[in-house]
């Protein structure tokens, strides 16, 4: 049976080729392709390094390749009247069926097989992603084998090739729509959701994306399979004699009807079975990953998660909701039952409208509309609740939306990374659910308080009571903590003073004094350790218990899993600016809003400007954007908070750069001689890189003797474009494709002044970069090319670095910046001001050193995304890794480098994409035309062998 199928296929593929109708059909199939890939979808204007506009236009180019491919078939047949003549053969009608299918198919599959060189060349000019490529193309051939099923049916039914042709069309055409928006935007999200289970397009969508779904591939398979069965029982009732055997024709009917049934029913069964599938993505990006069912586990109480999504909504966000749906159910499912997710439409019922605007402040947002009949606005819902206790989050659609402008007139609306934004809400709910409950279940190892406290004799009488009053706070929580709390005091002058000098060595700990002049020192320093991880506990500037007990439970907060950490932010000062509206007027010569908007979506964020010479009790990772002209006391308290084992985050540059104009010039940041004597050293260079981002300046040109100014967009050196090797250090970049650094200083790294320590690279400039002291960063477009010169050197630039480890600090052996140089005793209003100076820093110390300024301000941000015509928020990315990184809240990393990140292509010139593009168009034409001259050599051999026999 196989081989009569085969030997049939075979003759009907060869009688394809032996004509110029293969090559026709498939040299239009590429030509329409390439042409909507390159031009209609405007790939380079995209930017994007995927095969995305490809097979957006699939299921309608397949519908008219398949129709015109079958549309002979069968039809040929009863024209010439040889359609009886076969039937009479001692052939079964289904292999006559599955013959004829193979050889459609199969030219169905060549045609996709040329089109093979378009990812070849994408992944030539960007970080293709292969999964949702495999994806496509399985997609297609499934998709095509339903459309050959199809017309062949059609094509069996009439004996004229034009009608066959044009009702294949038809009935592919309404296949398509069933689910395509067309029909659903005047559904509900359930009846829309019903649609796309019968669509070839909505099914098609799925594939795409880069997972692998059985209830996808059953559609496909079960369409192909009814069609075939109809065509096979069409053709079969030809052989039946009039008459004779009705109910062997009845009982065959039957059965061809229940055999399609069942094979449509079973995708309305499998609909609801979400688990059968294959995330082929890269990092799985589909899948709940490790770091989610984490922090599922953490629930102890029921969690619900509702989605509040309106029937008539914008278009572009109507495909978006089953793929939120699909996704609360894997978080359903992975939860164990732990949690409860629903779908509502508030518009349908008024008290939970009422609840969700008076409760959790969910109200709906007006979108513009417009078809072809009329335009207006609706009033429409989309948003996500995440509800714990009495703690909730609300997501609305520009938290869990990223929309892309394609080209000039298309935009393209797509979820941004939905497991991430909604383990982060679960996360801050669990985090302020537990904050108000039990903290030391979240504690999973024992901790040990330690106080290195001289005697009362020694310290100071408002030191003395504030020590009665520790002993009263940590027996508070001695109670609380059970057995996972235990409590020491120590005098480090005890037994010859062995502890104190055990301190010095191993935390850089010096005995304090109360003024600057003052000869009695005294120890009073409080310590928390489990296993290898120590963390100091400041003494409170004030002396209060309120403080103290608020540091040690900040303190607490680092030993356990899933509380709430508070990031200190420290911004460029304020300066005078000159308006002709305001006058003079102090403000920041750079704003960091979106910064900071963007690490209070995890953390909690503390304004500082470190003038009191301390950073705040509570914070657990120091932020420094743009430092300027840091005096003693704020280089002080950096310090002290890094010889703590806190962690530093650096942006800084030695140049300031304004944009308005275009000028830079050399500025004092007050970090040079503390990044010295770290080992870390900033040079007073600029990197430019051949490998850049775009910037638009003004160009003059000449015509004739008027001279015009316009507006150029050029690839601009200073603009530094990291990507691929670049990336150091992959965990701190996921989730990244690229990043631009702008204005960026080189950094060097001392080796010897780092023995001991971990030194992690983490940015780096490409091979083309070289580096420049000049201030002059316009471009001279009169010297060519970029419009600077390009230095001798030609090599990578290191452009940010983490450093690990234990530091020895900037004022060891040297007097605290915070003592009075003398206190008058008589003084009612003077406040007693103790502080020492710990000289060296615990093993898990971290400082992170980024040499640019200005990547992070407001004002470059919103400048790249006008460029890129999309949000662009790498740079924020990177940011929030980094702190994500250093609190060791890996899960969230994570998840956020399995988001669908979007892979930018290489930058390139105009003549490598033109390039790119008609060498996709040669390599098209070149193997059309080589496999039909192939074809025909096999055809010509054939019939001579054949000649040669009979002779």
């Amino acid at each position: 049976m196989l081989k009569n199928t085969l030997n049939i296929a075979r003759k009907e593929l060869a009688g394809l080729f032996a004509s110029p109708t293969a090559p026709i059909f498939i040299g239009a199939f590429l030509a329409v392709s390439l042409f909507t890939f390159f031009w209609v979808e405007t790939f380079f204007s995209r930017n994007l390094a995927d095969v995305r506009p490809l097979f957006e236009w699939m299921p309608i180019l397949l519908i008219f390749l398949m129709s015109a491919v079958t549309m002979r078939m069968w039809s040929e047949e009863r024209r010439l009247g040889t359609l009886e003549y076969l039937m009479t053969m001692p052939v079964r009608t289904s292999q006559l069926v599955m013959g004829k299918f193979l050889a459609c198919w199969a030219l169905a599959l060549s045609a996709l097989a040329f089109t093979l060189p378009l990812p070849i060349s994408v992944s030539f000019m960007g970080p293709l992603d292969l999964g949702p490529v495999i994806g496509g193309y399985a997609a297609a051939a499934f998709l095509a084998a339903a459309y050959a099923a199809v017309g062949l049916y059609v094509s069996s039914k009439t004996d004229s090739q034009i009608v066959s042709l044009l009702v294949s069309a038809a009935a592919g055409a309404a296949l398509y729509v069933v689910g395509s928006d067309l029909l659903t935007a005047f559904v509900g999200n359930k009846g829309s959701e019903l649609l796309k289970l019968f669509g070839t397009g909505a099914r098609f969508e799925s594939i795409t994306r880069g997972v692998l779904d059985i209830r996808d591939i059953y559609y496909y398979a079960s369409v192909t399979a009814v069609f075939l069965a109809l065509n096979i029982y069409s053709l079969e009732t030809l052989r039946w004699s009039r008459g004779s055997h009705k109910a062997q024709h009845r009982l065959a009917l039957v059965t061809v009807i229940l055999f399609c049934a069942n094979f449509l029913a079973a995708n309305l069964w499998l609909a609801p079975i979400g688990r059968l599938r294959i995330d082929m993505t890269e990092g799985n990006s589909y899948s709940i990953s490790g770091a989610t069912k984490n922090v599922l586990a953490q629930l102890r109480e029921p969690l619900l998660i509702r989605g509040y999504f309106s029937k008539k909504t914008h278009p572009l966000l109507a495909p978006l909701v089953p793929q939120i749906r699909d996704i609360l159910k894997e978080y359903q499912t992975a939860s164990g039952g732990r949690v409860k997710s629903e779908f509502i439409d508030p518009m349908e019922k008024p008290d939970l409208e009422k609840e969700a605007g008076e409760k959790y402040g969910i109200k709906a947002v007006p979108f513009q509309v417009a078809d072809k009949y009329q335009a207006g606005l609706v009033n429409s819902y989309f948003n996500i609740l995440v509800s714990y206790g009495d703690k909730f989050e609300v997501l609305g659609f520009d938290s869990l939306i990223e929309v892309k402008q394609s080209n000039e007139t298309q935009l393209d609306v797509e979820l941004r990374n939905p497991e991430y934004d909604i383990t982060r809400a679960i996360k801050k709910v669990l985090q302020s659910y537990q904050g108000e409950s039990d903290l030391f279940a979240t504690i999973q190892k024992p901790v040990t308080f330690v106080g290195y406290i001289s005697s009362d004799k020694e310290l100071p009488q408002s030191l003395v009571e504030l020590r009665g009053q520790l002993m009263d706070i940590l027996d508070t929580i001695k109670k609380e903590a059970s057995d996972k709390f235990t409590v020491t005091f120590k005098d480090p002058r005890e037994e010859g003073g062995a502890l104190a000098q055990d301190l010095a060595k191993k935390f850089g700990i010096q005995p304090m004094r109360a003024s600057l002049f003052d000869p009695q020192s005294f120890y009073f320093h409080l310590m928390m350790q489990s296993e290898n991880k120590a963390v100091l506990i400041p003494l409170p500037q004030d002396l209060s218990p309120v403080a103290l007990k608020q540091g040690i439970e900040s303190g607490l907060k680092r030993f356990s899993v899933g509380f709430l950490r508070t990031v200190a932010l420290t911004t460029a000062p304020p300066e005078p600016h000159y308006t002709q509206q305001t006058g003079f007027k102090m403000e920041p010569d750079k704003h960091f809003d979106l910064l900071k908007n963007q690490l209070t979506a995890n953390y909690a964020v503390n304004p500082t400007d470190l003038k009191t010479g301390t950073v705040p009790d509570e914070t657990d990772l120091l932020f420094m954007a743009a430092p300027k002209e840091l005096d003693e006391k704020q280089l002080f308290a950096m310090d002290q908070f890094l010889m703590k084992g806190g962690t530093v985050i650096l942006m800084v540059s030695p140049f300031h750069v304004k944009t308005s104009p275009l000028s830079a010039s050399l500025q004092n940041t007050g970090l040079k001689d503390w990044l010295d004597h770290m080992g870390v050293t900033l040079k007073q260079e600029l990197v430019l890189d051949a490998q850049s981002t775009p910037f638009p300046i003004p160009v003059e040109r000449r015509v004739g003797m008027f001279v015009f100014q316009e507006m150029k967009m050029i690839n601009y050196p200073y603009f530094v474009d990291v990507r691929g090797p670049g990336f150091a250090a992959p965990t701190l970049t996921a989730g990244l494709s690229q990043v631009t650094v702008h204005w960026a200083a080189p950094i060097a790294v001392n080796p010897d002044k780092n023995k001991g320590r971990t030194v992690t690279e983490l940015l780096k400039s490409s091979p083309k970069s070289w580096t420049s002291e000049s201030v002059q960063i316009t471009p001279q477009m009169d010297k060519g090319g970029s419009g600077f010169e390009v230095g001798n050197t030609l090599e990578p630039r290191l452009l940010a670095v983490a450093v690990e480890g234990e530091f020895d600090s900037f004022f060891k052996e040297k007097k605290s910046p915070l003592l009075p140089e003398k206190v008058d005793p008589k003084a009612k209003d003077a406040k007693p001001v103790y502080s020492g100076i710990i000289e060296k820093s615990a093993q898990s110390s971290r400082l992170i050193v980024v040499g640019s300024a200005d990547f992070l301000t407001d004002e470059i941000l919103r400048f790249t995304s006008s460029v890129s015509r999309s949000q662009y928020t790498a740079s924020l990315q990177l940011a929030e890794n980094m702190v994500d990184w250093s609190l060791e809240d890996r899960g969230l990393l994570s998840i956020r480098g399995r988001g669908h990140f979007a892979r930018l292509l290489k930058p390139l010139s105009n003549g490598t994409r033109m390039f790119w593009e008609y060498l996709n168009y040669a390599l098209a034409l070149v193997g059309v035309t080589a496999a039909w001259i192939g074809w025909r050599v096999r055809r010509s051999r054939q019939m001579a062998r054949v000649m040669g026999e009979q002779s």
